[in-house]
C-alpha cells in the first residue's frame, strides 16, 4: 500500500475499499500530528496541513517557499466545517454554497479566531470551499473537519498534475502522498470575496465569473 519516497515520507495509492479507507485514516493520523499530506483535489495535487495548528501552516509555508502575504485556502468536509472557520457567514456565501458545492469555488469570509494568523497573513480573511474529490472531501472529514489545500508546487512552478510532476525537495518536506495517479488538470478554483457588497472576483479559474454574478444577482 505504501512504499517511501524520503526519509520520513511515504506514498499511498488511492486504491478501492479498505486500502483507502486505511490510506486516508494513516494520512489523516498524520495531518493530525502537525504533520503535511499531499493529496488530490478536482485538478491538482494539494498540500495540506491542519489550519488550527500554527506551527504546520508555517512549514506549508517554507515546503512551498510562499511568500507569507499570502494567504492560505482552505477544504472543508461540510457546511459546519466551514462555519467553524467563518465568524460571519453573510447570505451571498450561503447562496454561492448551495449553488457550486461541493465544487472549485473559494469562497473567503472573515476568519474564526480559531485560525491563526499565519495562515490568513493577518488579513482576517479565509478562502474556504468544500471538494468534489472523494479523497480531498473523505479527508478533510477524517482529519476533523478542515485541511489546508493549496497547490502541492514550489511558488513560481505550475501546479502538479501526478506525482512525477511534483518537486523532489517538496515531496522530500512532507510525511505522505495520498496518489491518485494523473488528474484532470485545467483551470484551478475560482476564488470570491464575499466580504464586500458587490462581491469581487480575487482569481479567475474553472467556475465563470458571468455565473457566479448571474447567481448572486438572481
Amino acid at each position: 500500500m505504501s512504499a517511501p519516497i524520503g526519509p520520513e515520507t511515504a506514498i499511498f495509492k488511492m486504491e478501492p475499499g479498505e486500502v483507502l479507507k486505511q490510506a486516508i485514516y494513516t494520512a489523516a493520523s498524520i495531518l493530525r500530528a502537525g504533520g503535511l499530506v499531499l493529496y488530490p483535489t478536482e485538478t491538482f495535487y494539494a498540500l495540506g496541513a491542519i489550519p488550527e495548528f500554527a506551527q504546520a501552516v508555517q512549514k506549508v509555508f517554507e515546503a512551498k517557499g510562499r511568500d507569507v502575504r499570502k494567504p492560505l485556502p482552505l477544504i472543508a468536509s461540510d457546511i459546519q466545517a466551514v462555519l467553524t472557520a467563518a465568524s460571519e457567514w453573510p447570505q451571498s456565501a450561503d447562496v454561492l454554497a448551495r449553488s457550486f458545492w461541493p465544487g472549485p469555488l473559494s469562497i473567503v469570509v472573515s476568519a474564526a479566531a480559531s485560525l491563526p494568523s499565519v495562515l490568513h497573513a493577518q488579513t482576517g480573511k479565509v478562502a474556504l470551499r468544500i471538494s468534489s474529490h472523494p479523497v480531498a472531501s473523505l479527508l478533510a472529514r477524517a482529519s476533523g473537519g478542515l485541511i489546508v489545500s493549496t497547490s502541492a508546487n514550489r511558488a513560481g512552478e505550475p501546479p502538479p498534475k501526478d506525482r512525477g510532476a511534483i518537486d523532489r525537495e517538496l515531496l522530500h518536506a512532507v510525511d505522505a502522498l495520498l496518489d491518485a495517479g494523473e488528474l484532470p488538470g485545467g483551470l484551478a478554483s475560482t476564488i470570491v470575496d464575499v466580504t464586500v457588497h458587490p462581491a469581487v472576483l480575487i482569481r479567475a479559474g474553472k467556475i465563470a465569473w458571468e455565473d457566479i454574478r448571474r447567481v448572486l444577482e438572481g
